[in-house]
């Protein structure tokens, strides 16, 4: 069932934050430490425990207690019937999901200093953050890959290598307690030191979701004028607007670009100085098939690969250039004529 509009919630000050003890995992220290963020949460006791009793006592529970209602501030995603997504996306909703559901667009609002938190903009960044790096941390908790285990089957393929201790998942399991670590014979002791590595945990996956929240708000959403002027301008450099041009040091343009387009996929090459001094180098960069694709929509010449400099302004009949990758996805020029000219001479093969 996808939540299309999360309830406001109350933003009286939280006394209390509960989650449940024993080993953690991402989607709860997330959970956490977004709820921490917020003035109303920034004071609240945590208190890890399976009580029911104890969970009673607290404003807020997160991942435990087999109930989900915002309206009361119960955020478990593990009982029966459970199916809450993301509006527009399939994966259902962890704890993480659930908290960052309810309560992200606030933390937007607040890192952009707006009191309204439903203009389009803070909707526009709750939806990009979530499909960048909520979600993945929902499936990761509900047991969902990132494709098809049957289809992947199907196609014969395996993996070349294993990944997962390089996911924030695996980062967050690994500080949990080892089965034979020294542990206080004290249960007090042995809570109070269970919960430490908890904070840990919660502020260590917290630090990447600021970085990807300052992301958004900081260069993200700026970049996005940016590139919008760049596209309207392509076709003063290619009639067919194939090339798009920063006359300043780049942004990130791939999201911006793709969304631009709507799904006619017309721009080829990217081209802009490596620095905003006026004699930097320039730059020719392929645009990839999707965001996250290896593979170029038209990769730069084959014979040109691999080459460097003079040997490369031979090859090419190009002056002033500078390199091109091996695999062909970008390349470079000393000067902004030069990478056009290599842009151009590219489009012709």
């Amino acid at each position: 069932m996808t939540e299309s509009a999360p309830k406001r919630l109350k933003t009286e000050a939280a006394g209390s934050i509960g989650t449940h003890n024993g080993h953690f995992h991402a989607d709860e220290a997330l959970a956490v430490h977004m709820l921490r963020m917020l003035p109303s949460y920034r004071d609240a006791a945590l208190i890890r425990t399976r009580d029911p009793k104890q969970l009673e006592t607290c404003h807020t529970v997160v991942d435990v207690g087999g109930e989900y209602d915002a309206e009361r501030n119960r955020f478990d995603h593990h009982q029966r019937g459970f199916t809450t997504t993301f509006p527009g996306r399939e994966t259902k909703l962890s704890s993480a999901g659930l908290v960052f559901l309810h309560f992200g667009k606030a933390i937007i609002a607040q890192r952009l200093g707006l009191e309204d938190d439903e203009t389009p903009v803070v909707g526009l960044i709750h939806k990009k953050i979530y499909e960048s790096f909520v979600e993945a941390l929902d499936a990761h908790d509900n047991g969902v890959s990132v494709y098809d285990p049957e289809a992947v089957a199907a196609a014969g393929l395996t993996k070349r290598f294993h990944e997962g201790g390089f996911s924030l998942g695996s980062v967050v399991g690994r500080l949990n307690p080892n089965w034979n670590d020294p542990k206080p014979s004290d249960p007090v002791a042995a809570q109070a030191a269970e919960d430490a590595r908890f904070v840990q945990a919660s502020e260590r996956i917290g630090e990447e979701f600021e970085r990807e929240l300052d992301y958004y708000t900081s260069a993200w959403l700026p970049a996005r004028d940016v590139v919008q002027a760049a596209f309207n301008q392509r076709s003063q450099h290619d009639s067919e607007g194939r090339l798009l041009i920063f006359d300043s040091q780049s942004a990130p343009w791939k999201d911006h670009l793709y969304t631009l387009e709507d799904g006619k996929a017309s721009v080829l090459y990217v081209l802009y100085p490596e620095s905003a001094s006026p004699d930097a180098k320039w730059r020719v960069q392929c645009v990839p098939e999707s965001k996250d694709s290896f593979v170029s929509r038209k990769p730069l010449p084959e014979a040109w690969r691999g080459f460097r400099d003079a040997e490369l302004d031979g090859i090419s009949g190009i002056e002033g250039c500078v390199f091109v990758h091996a695999a062909g996805f970008i390349g470079g020029n000393k000067t902004f004529e030069g990478a056009k000219a290599m842009a151009i001479a590219a489009l012709q093969v």
